[in-house]
């Protein structure tokens, strides 16, 4: 078995650490697609109007692309487990702040701030978690932590939205930053104390950004998984406008996507821990066909479940490229890890805008299944670059 360099006391057992992990994920996981929905809620209490708000979301995730590399680089010194404990310990800072916020402005600086651990926590914690197992199940160890996540589009996100009509808006960041407080006190106990790489350095991590499989496998993600938000994005408006149904049975569809992105996580590693780049090639092509259903799948409330969990199968994707990341990072395994969360969160950026352009031109709610498997298609693309720069460079060059 692999284990986390310079352990110093016997760990607790694996599948605690990985519990413990996953905790922190479904902290992440509800906090970033509960504030979604409590948007109404918090534009109306901060007198600001619904478009304006959306502008808090966007706070978060600029937050999560600058912090992930900026994270991983300054805290290359730090023990894994230290880094672990202070970055929730922030997490927890910044979605206790962003519940007693009295104003707009202060709402985007706290979300902003809320937002700066969440890729380094998911790439630091994925190497921990991969660490602790055989090299033939890194994939299985990381999906495990990103668990945490796709429950919380099950469970985390509808509790959150009740407890928001329930008690307030305010107090469903304060449970997300109570159990942040709880992801540390668990990884403070059960993660292995280990000691910093002493040849690990800011500079080292960025040798990861000379690497252009790095590069390659960041795009995949960045282009790849845009079409899932491209359809995701404007779910709740295509069932209003084309399904015709209550709004009260969106959430149902929403929670069809949840099921099938924990699926998905729980099934594609077993494969990708045996074949990982064919693995990434067939999420990639299932996404597509999922996506080019969903213009046939929205017009009734049955095929649109079943479109939304195909669809949400193909969130495995980025399990499978944080290993892939791992392969090609070389030393610089920190920042690499990190930088896949900063990717997805510019797929979360580039799928709405190209689908809201779309819907814009006239071409309907559903075009966004369209411009969504043309985007995995674009994955699949740069997926197949990296793969032949793989061979071309393991070439051996004959001499004339």
């Amino acid at each position: 078995m692999s284990a986390t360099p310079g352990i110093t006391r016997k760990p607790a057992p694996v599948g605690l650490v990985h519990l413990a992990l996953a905790v922190g994920g479904f902290a992440i996981g509800t906090t970033e697609f509960a504030t979604m929905s409590l948007l109404p809620f918090f534009a109306q209490d901060l007198r600001i109007d619904p478009t304006t708000a959306g502008h808090v979301i966007s706070a978060y995730a600029l937050g999560v692309v600058v912090g992930a590399p900026a994270i991983a680089v300054l805290g290359a010194k730090l023990p894994r487990r230290t880094l672990l404990v202070v970055l929730m310990t922030l997490f927890a800072l910044g979605n206790a702040l962003s519940g007693i916020a009295g104003s707009y402005q202060a709402m985007l600086v706290f979300r902003f701030l809320a937002g700066l651990p969440h890729g380094a926590y998911f790439g630091i914690a994925s190497l921990v978690a991969a660490g602790l197992v055989p090299q033939a199940m890194r994939t299985r160890a990381v999906a495990r932590v990103l668990l945490g996540l796709t429950v919380a589009t099950i469970v985390g996100v509808p509790l959150a939205n009740w407890l928001g009509q329930a008690v307030g808006w305010r107090w469903v960041f304060a449970l997300v930053a109570a159990l942040a407080l709880l992801t540390a006190l668990l990884v403070l106990l059960f993660a292995p104390a280990d000691r910093a790489d002493p040849d690990a350095s800011p500079l080292r991590e960025l040798s990861a950004l000379a690497r252009p499989q790095v590069w390659l496998t960041l795009g995949t993600g960045a282009i790849g998984f845009g079409g899932l938000f491209a359809v995701y994005t404007y779910l709740a408006d295509t069932m209003l406008a084309v399904t015709h149904v209550p709004e009260s049975a969106i959430p149902i569809a929403l929670a069809a996507f949840g099921f099938g992105m924990t699926a998905g996580n729980l099934i594609a590693p077993r494969f990708a821990d045996r074949a990982l780049m064919p693995t990434a090639a067939a999420i990639l092509l299932w996404s597509a066909a999922a996506l080019a259903a969903w213009p046939f799948a929205a017009g009734q409330f049955w095929s649109v479940c079943l479109g939304t969990f195909a669809i949400g199968l193909g969130g495995a994707l980025g399990t499978v490229l944080q290993t892939r990341l791992m392969d090609v990072a070389g030393n610089a395994q920190g920042l690499a890890a990190a930088l896949n969360h900063s990717a997805f969160n510019v797929a979360n950026a580039l799928g709405p805008w190209l689908g809201g352009l779309a819907i814009a031109a006239g071409l309907g709610w559903t075009s966004t299944g369209w411009v969504g498997a043309a985007l995995a298609l674009g994955g699949l693309a740069m997926l197949g670059v990296s793969v032949l720069a793989e061979r071309g460079a393991a070439r051996p060059v004959v001499a004339c």
